[in-house]
């Protein structure tokens, strides 16, 4: 891996994910990118206002335009050199694009030709409060064309990797894209879950896998939960510490699928690791 993208929102930037982000970069020896995302609003601009001790932005015109875009531009320029000394204090190769437009566009565009991508799960452009994960964030899931890591609160090391397996092609992709993105992950603990009905692996598909990551893996362990996809999955990975999760498509047609009936947003939004996802 040579190229991570870092989704930055210009006036907002996320510590915890540059965190990450450097952290990956040492590990891999890759290069980190910052996507400093510009919102581009046709008409009208946020008002700062205070009701009720709330901080709250409407968004309408104000009466003085140039003193908002030069706050907006002092903004940038601060998240700008914040992301530098981050990256310099780390000892991490750094780049970075300031993007101006539509930032799902912008930043789908950038993922076309990266090796990865990673995000806050909370990062959004949208005027109000949008939940965790962001519509933003939903929509770079979908549209990335290079795999997405949602970055965590807090992190300590990578010591444990847990392959969310449902025997779909997406959650082997997934598991050959981080396999592939990581090699000097080689020596850490690797895990295959799989929920099923009877608790038990089903012999081909743990031969297959078997046969094939113990030539990437030296610490190969495979687990088989038992019961509601759901409870067993949340029970499962909540006594987990300093890992990351491997899981494939996000959408209705893999991801959700692992852990139905309940959408996949819920495992997004309650799981303090770093997340893997890659689609086809």
């Amino acid at each position: 891996m040579e190229k991570i993208l870092l989704a930055i929102d210009a006036t907002n930037p996320k510590r915890n994910a540059l965190e990450f982000a450097c952290y990956l970069a040492r590990l891999t020896k890759s290069k980190v990118t910052g996507i400093f995302l510009e919102n581009q609003v046709p008409a009208g601009i946020p008002i700062l206002k205070q009701l009720q001790k709330i901080t709250s932005a409407d968004w309408g015109e104000e009466e003085n335009i140039e003193d908002y875009k030069a706050r907006q531009e002092e903004l940038i320029e601060n998240s700008i050199n914040h992301f530098k000394h981050g990256c310099i204090c780390r000892d991490v190769n750094y780049n970075w694009h300031r993007d101006r437009g539509i930032p799902i566009n912008e930043l789908v565009e950038e993922s076309r030709f990266a090796d990865l991508l990673i995000t806050d799960a909370a990062t959004s452009f949208s005027k109000q409060y949008d939940g965790i994960p962001s519509e933003f964030v939903k929509d770079v899931l979908k549209k990335a064309e290079c795999p997405v890591v949602i970055a965590p609160e807090s992190f300590g090391a990578i010591n444990e990797i847990i392959f969310a397996y449902n025997g779909s092609s997406s959650s082997v992709f997934a598991i050959k894209q981080f396999t592939y993105l990581f090699p000097q992950l080689c020596h850490t603990k690797a895990i295959i879950i799989k929920v099923t009905e009877n608790g038990e692996w089903n012999g081909t598909d743990k031969h297959h896998l078997t046969e094939w990551l113990k030539d990437h893996y030296t610490d190969l362990e495979f687990e088989a939960l038992k019961g509601n996809n759901y409870n067993r999955l949340f029970e499962y990975l909540f006594k987990r510490k300093n890992m990351i999760l491997v899981m494939g498509a996000y959408g209705r047609n893999a991801l959700s699928e692992f852990i139905k009936p309940n959408p996949a947003d819920l495992l997004l939004k309650t799981v303090t690791q770093p997340i893997f996802i890659a689609h086809l």
